[in-house]
C-alpha cells in the first residue's frame, strides 16, 4: 500500500501513520513528481494533486469538514472518501461551546462592559436548567457537545435533517422542528457541515425566530450564517439589554474567508468574540487511529463509512 499525505504538517502524520502501519510505503507529497500511489491523506489539497494522482483508490480527509476538498475542481467524483468522525475534537469543541455559554450565562458580557464604566452592579443568575440550549448538527461531534451540556444540567435541543432519538436530549428535524427549536433556546450552537442546505441557515429570517436576549456559538462553519443579518440582529450594541428582535452577543470562530480581513465589521462589534478557528484542533494521535484503520480497510476491500459527496457529510 502507497499512500501520499498532503498536509503542513506532513512529516509528522508519516511518523505517526508509520507506527501504525509499518508494511506501508508513506510520501510526503512534494511540490512535483510525487510517484503514483494507491491512497491520499490530505487536508485541502489542491487541484494539482489529483490531476498528478491517476490511480488513486480512496482518500482520507484529514478533517471534518469536506466541503473544500468536495469543491475541488479536479476532484476524481467516484473515489471513496473518509473523514475523520470527532478523534477527539468533540471533546475540545465541546469545552469552547461551554465557555460559551457560561459567558452568557453567568453574565461575563455584561460585566465586561460593565467594568469599562466602573459600574458595580450584581447581576442575578439564571439557573442552568431555566437556559435551554439549541444544537444544530447531531453527528459525532455535534452529539458529543450536546451530551457535554446536557450532563453540565442545561435542558439541550438538538436538530437534524432526519430524526433522531439521543439520551439526554430532546431532538427534532426538519424544518417544523428547526422553527420550534428556535424558538426557545437562549444559546444557539450552530455544528452544521457545509452545505447548499446549511449555507446562510443563520439568516435573518431564523434569527428573528430566536427569543429576545439570545446568544449564538458558531465553532461549526463560516457559510452557516449569514452576516449581514448577523450584525442587523446585534444592533449596535450600545445597550445592556437586549432590544427587540437584537442578538444579545455572538461568539465566532469560523468564517466564510479565513483569515477573516482586517476590514470586516465583525472585528470591532462589541457584542461578538471572534477566535480564529481554534475550537477543534484535530488531536492527531486519535486522529491517526481512524487514519490507519481506514487505510487498512480499504486495502483489505473491507467497507468503511465515507461521505455522502450529494449530501455534502
Amino acid at each position: 500500500m502507497r499512500v501520499l499525505i498532503y498536509h503542513n504538517d506532513a512529516e509528522q502524520w508519516r511518523n505517526i501513520l508509520l507506527e501504525r502501519l509499518p508494511n506501508a510505503e508513506i510520501i510526503v507529497a512534494m511540490d512535483s513528481g510525487n510517484p503514483q500511489v494507491d491512497y491520499l491523506v490530505a487536508w485541502k489539497p489542491p487541484a494539482s494533486v489529483f490531476d498528478e494522482q491517476t490511480a488513486l483508490r480512496g482518500i482520507v480527509n484529514l478533517g471534518a469538514g469536506v466541503d473544500a476538498l468536495l469543491q475541488n475542481p479536479s476532484l476524481p467524483r467516484e473515489l471513496p472518501i473518509v473523514k475523520l468522525r470527532d478523534a477527539g475534537m468533540g471533546e475540545l469543541i465541546g469545552d469552547y461551546v461551554r465557555y460559551g455559554v457560561l459567558h452568557f450565562q453567568r453574565d461575563f458580557d455584561r460585566y465586561r462592559r460593565q467594568q469599562a464604566t466602573s459600574e458595580w452592579r450584581e447581576v442575578p443568575v439564571v439557573d442552568k436548567p431555566d437556559w435551554s440550549i439549541g444544537v444544530l448538527g447531531l453527528g459525532a461531534i455535534g452529539t458529543r457537545v450536546a451530551q457535554m451540556l446536557a450532563a453540565d444540567g442545561y435542558p439541550v435541543h438538538g436538530w437534524s435533517r432526519s430524526p433522531k432519538q439521543i439520551d439526554g436530549l430532546t431532538c427534532h428535524h426538519g424544518d417544523d422542528g428547526l422553527d420550534t427549536l428556535l424558538r426557545q433556546v437562549k444559546t444557539l450552537i450552530t455544528l452544521l457541515p457545509d452545505t447548499p442546505a446549511t449555507r446562510h441557515i443563520i439568516n435573518r429570517d431564523n434569527l428573528a425566530k430566536l427569543p429576545d436576549g439570545a446568544s449564538l456559538i458558531n465553532p461549526g462553519r463560516g457559510t452557516l450564517i449569514d452576516e449581514p443579518a448577523l450584525l442587523e440582529a446585534l444592533g449596535c450594541g450600545e445597550r445592556d439589554g437586549a432590544s427587540e428582535g437584537r442578538l444579545r452577543g455572538t461568539l465566532l470562530d469560523a468564517f466564510p474567508h479565513e483569515p477573516l480581513p482586517t476590514d470586516s465589521p465583525l472585528w470591532h462589534h462589541p457584542r461578538i468574540l471572534i477566535t480564529p478557528h481554534m475550537a477543534g484542533p484535530t488531536p492527531i494521535g486519535a486522529a491517526a487511529d481512524q487514519v490507519a484503520d481506514a487505510l487498512d480497510a480499504m486495502s483489505k476491500g473491507k467497507v468503511v463509512e465515507t461521505i455522502d459527496p450529494e449530501a455534502g457529510y
